[in-house]
């Protein structure tokens, strides 16, 4: 094997590249540990598979890896159909014709679509469906909507390794193969199932439940670092999928101090009961940030000022991602303030479809909050700490 092989175990090789440059995921997702394009090889008795291929920006550095090793590869394992695991495979096929793509009916047909990919080209796989390499046997677990319909897993029985794609990764660029600080990796990866894995909370449960079931000793995601205890990363999604909330999210924007000192007076009445809170400046925080505070919040309370008889942008945008993401938060309250009217609180409601949370009656003052309003407003949030405690 060549000098940059890194091994998993007897028969595994990591064959990835690193992006610490890349700033931003599919234009929109911030990367501020930038992320990895992990890629595997397992070197059978008879047969070599990869797993994986890595993005196109990097497929020159990915097929040098694949050439270090000195065997020429019978297959290309492809577990999602997204061009970071994809994009290297036209670059493949080009230097390994003989070479055969093993996916599912759907990732086909997404690979065909998106890289031209040839259909002669692949073999097509159904649900626990095998591949014998030699002593080494690679059995594919359909995962649709983990986090597109074409999901699957690959799983190595002989050595206990599942090969996960997406699932349960996590944008972290390290030189280390294997997760050495787990507290860190661990805010990288609630970050990255907030973003990327919420959505789809119900068929994440479900999938938890396969990999338990399979008893990995390690398990390999197609981003960050391999997990060589794995109940460190399964007992976190357990935690994160499951329907348990905690605490309050205050998110807002305040353009002359009226919506901060409104928020203000929310989190310090709440935390006179006792109750935990959160309280982010959307101007001040990123996408993942948020994404990352929803996913155990309890209440998700919005604040907004009225810009030309709308809400701020921002928390436009923060309401929509709480439509997009669906959170498990069994509250959602909107406040903030006007100078002269308009439909804020109709419109940030109205972005809110696809989850159904108890929405709180709405709280606004007009200016900034005078004493009467400073009554309101700890009213407001005391009867939202009583519902909490009613409720815990």
């Amino acid at each position: 094997m060549g000098n940059n092989m890194r091994k998993l175990c007897e028969n595994v090789f990591a064959l990835g590249v690193k992006d610490q440059k890349r700033k931003l995921f599919d234009a929109l997702i911030p990367l501020p540990d930038g992320t990895s394009y992990n890629s595997y090889m397992v070197a059978g008795a008879d047969k070599t598979a990869i797993i994986d291929a890595a993005d196109p920006m990097f497929v020159r550095e990915w097929m040098d890896n694949i050439r270090e090793t000195g065997r020429k590869p019978d297959y290309l394992i492809s577990n999602h159909a997204e061009q970071d695991h994809s994009g290297g495979i036209v670059d493949f096929i080009r230097e390994y014709p003989d070479a055969k793509i093993v996916t599912n009916g759907k990732c086909r047909e997404m690979l065909m679509c998106l890289l031209h990919v040839p259909e002669e080209k692949f073999i097509v796989v159904k649900d626990r469906e095998e591949l014998n390499l030699g002593g080494c046997t690679l059995e594919f677990y359909l995962a649709p909507w983990v986090h597109w319909p074409d999901t699957m897993f690959t799983f190595l029985r002989e050595e206990r390794v599942l090969f996960s794609c997406d699932f349960l990764g996590a944008h972290y660029a390290s030189d280390d193969l294997f997760v050495r600080d787990e507290q860190l990796v661990y805010r990288s990866a609630k970050r990255y199932y907030a973003e990327i894995m919420m959505p789809f909370r119900p068929q994440i449960r479900k999938y938890l439940e396969l990999v338990k079931g399979l008893a990995p000793k390690i398990i390999a995601p197609s981003h960050g670092q391999v997990y060589n205890r794995p109940e460190f990363i399964l007992e976190a999604y357990d935690d994160w999928a499951s329907d348990r909330t905690r605490d309050v999210l205050i998110m807002y924007v305040s353009m002359h101090e009226s919506v901060r000192r409104m928020a203000e007076i929310i989190r310090d009445e709440l935390e006179s009961q006792s109750v935990t809170v959160k309280m982010l400046n959307l101007t001040e925080v990123d996408l993942g940030e948020v994404a990352m505070e929803l996913v155990d919040a309890e209440a998700v309370l919005l604040g907004s000022p009225t810009v030309l008889t709308g809400a701020h942008p921002a928390a436009v945008y923060a309401a929509f991602l709480f439509n997009a993401l669906r959170p498990k938060a069994k509250y959602l309250g909107i406040f903030g303030s006007y100078a002269w009217g308009g439909r804020m609180v109709e419109q940030l409601a109205g972005l809110v479809v696809s989850v159904k949370p108890e929405v709180l009656p709405p709280l606004m003052c007009k200016g900034l909050p005078a004493d009467e309003d400073k009554t309101k407003i700890s009213a407001w949030a005391r009867e939202l700490g009583d519902r909490m405690q009613r409720q815990g």
